[in-house]
């Protein structure tokens, strides 16, 4: 019984986690590489509708750039980042509601 609900917690954090993940609508793509589009999709019981979205620009070495907007707060927050491409891959990013919320990102992500 504990091998079960162990599954079945293992199982629910991945969707978790999979569910995470903003989906990225290419809206056009090339050699030089492609420009999403990422909406912020709630759903309720019948319907599914949008509360803002990222618009970014991805290249085949993993380097790009985007800014979005999410309506979901009472006031809309606004954000822009970029990334560096290759191995040892920079990002940073900025995002405010033009008030309150404000903020500053930055990571580092290594491919091996």
């Amino acid at each position: 019984m504990s091998k079960l609900i162990l599954v079945c917690m293992s199982a629910a954090a991945w969707c978790a986690t999979a569910i995470a993940e903003p989906v990225k609508v290419p809206v056009e793509s090339s050699e030089k590489g492609t420009v999403y589009l990422a909406p912020n999709v709630n759903s309720t019981e019948n319907s599914a509708y949008t509360k803002g979205a990222t618009f970014g620009v991805e290249r085949p070495d993993g380097s790009g750039t985007y800014i979005g907007t999410d309506t979901t707060m009472p006031r809309p927050t606004y954000s822009l980042g970029a990334s560096t491409g290759g191995n040892l891959s920079l990002t940073g990013g900025v995002s405010s509601d033009g008030k309150n919320n404000n903020g500053v990102k930055a990571g580092i992500k290594i491919r091996y």
